[in-house]
């Protein structure tokens, strides 16, 4: 008997640790359901940021109103249960031309006025109780069918484009991290620390991890073999530089962080303070110094939490004058049915002219497959009769086929010379960090 309840007590203790880990996870409607309205979040108020992004528009201004829409929106959400967190995952930053990521001016700092032909990627997310829904989009100011873009410009954001849609495409259950790396060498041998983080709840950058076109000592000392599976959640990020692919830290001041799940005795009282104030409002979530009613008290407090690992800074990289870098990032699920894109705009490539083109015909096919995604009908009642049935429905806006929306432009070289870079690029939550030379 003894023995029975003992079966009995750890069967059930076995389907109620399922039933937590499901709650955790895309394989519950609720979960889904946070994640998709974190996406609509981000994806409406990336909108109105790049609407913002004119000739004589402010960096600073519109860093602070992509803050202000995203904290506004995610406040009116479940507004009803306290326990329910929710705000920004990654602070809006705008990065023009040769600056990689990571520019969001404080108050105190120097402002950037936007011109005409400026290459701006605008990056930022938001969470919904910890599930992360983040975006990037890099956009030309005053590009328009008329005025096309051409030269490296455009093809670092089409090199960067199809990138992204190959990623999408080969990103799925039962595939390895190795495929994905490989077919995007095939893309542009270029690339350098292509990597896609795993998102878990709250947690921005998670275990698993692709390497783009990785070196030898990344080959032999980091790049694990992981496969994909159901229900994860990644956030592909893909950064093309028009340059040499290496990346150097700029002298601009390091705005935005993220606390690290550590413990250390801090001795300055503003430091303890800062802390507090930090896991309170952003848990383990990117945040920038902006966000701290006293920017001056704020700044005095990271230096020594960043000084004892407490905090990640997150400084802005730059490639050489009068190179460019493009950046696209969407956030992805792992669903029963398929590939969920849930963040990103489509790119109308028409505004972009290239002089190169990809001529590898497995990438061709690849990028001019549509995303489907197969959705199941339910089973028709007993009175109604018949079978269930499969029907098979396009992927979200920007996902479908290269080719339609090319509508033959041209592409990037395949063959690009490569770079190695010992910086890091790395960013957001399910991040996909790729640094790469368009030629």
């Amino acid at each position: 008997m003894s023995s029975s309840r003992s079966a009995s007590s750890s069967s059930s203790s076995s389907s109620k640790s399922e039933k937590e880990n499901q709650d955790e996870t895309i394989a519950s409607d609720l979960v889904v359901t946070k994640y998709k309205m974190a996406s609509e979040i981000t994806n409406r108020v990336l909108k109105e940021v790049m609407d913002r992004c004119v000739v004589g528009a402010s960096v600073k201004d519109t860093c602070i109103f992509g803050d202000k829409r995203l904290d506004e929106e995610t406040g009116k959400v479940f507004k009803k249960d306290k326990d329910v967190k929710k705000g920004i995952a990654f602070p809006t930053c705008l990065s023009a031309n040769n600056y990689i990521c990571h520019f969001s001016p404080l108050i105190s700092d120097p402002d950037y006025i936007l011109k005409d032909e400026d290459l701006v990627k605008i990056d930022l997310g938001c969470h919904i109780d910890g599930f992360v829904a983040v975006v990037a989009h890099t956009m030309v100011v005053g590009a328009t069918k008329e005025k096309k873009i051409k030269g490296k410009k455009a093809d670092c954001i089409l090199a960067a484009y199809y990138a992204a849609e190959a990623a999408l495409r080969l990103i799925k259950p039962n595939e390895h991290n190795y495929t994905v790396t490989e077919t995007i060498d095939k893309i542009a041998n270029a690339y350098h620390c292509m990597i896609s983080y795993q998102m878990t709840r709250g947690i921005i950058d998670g275990e698993k991890r692709i390497y783009q076109n990785p070196t030898e000592s990344q080959r032999r000392d980091a790049f694990e073999k992981h496969e994909f599976a159901l229900h994860e959640v990644y956030a592909v990020d893909v950064l093309i530089s028009s340059g040499d692919g290496k990346p150097r830290e700029s002298d601009l001041r390091t705005t935005v962080y993220k606390k690290k799940d550590l413990i250390y005795q801090l001795r300055m009282k503003s430091s303890r303070v800062f802390l507090s104030e930090v896991e309170k409002r952003f848990s383990l979530m990117p945040f920038t110094l902006r966000h701290f009613e006293d920017e001056k008290r704020a700044r005095m407090g990271v230096i020594e939490c960043a000084k004892h690992d407490l905090v990640e800074p997150y400084p802005i990289y730059h490639e050489k004058e009068g190179e460019f870098v493009a950046e696209f990032k969407f956030t992805l699920l792992l669903m029963p049915n398929g590939q969920l894109k849930i963040t990103g705009l489509p790119l109308d490539v028409d505004l972009y002219e290239s002089e190169h083109k990809i001529q590898d015909q497995d990438i061709k096919q690849l990028l001019t497959s549509t995303v489907k995604r197969q959705q199941k009908k339910k089973k028709k009642n007993k009175k109604q009769g018949g079978a269930a049935a499969v029907t098979e429905v396009n992927a979200p806006a920007g996902a479908g086929s290269v080719e339609d929306n090319n509508k033959d432009q041209n592409g990037v070289a395949v063959e690009a010379k490569q770079v190695k870079s010992n910086a890091k690029v790395s960013k957001t939550p399910t991040t996909a960090t790729a640094t790469a030379t368009a030629k």
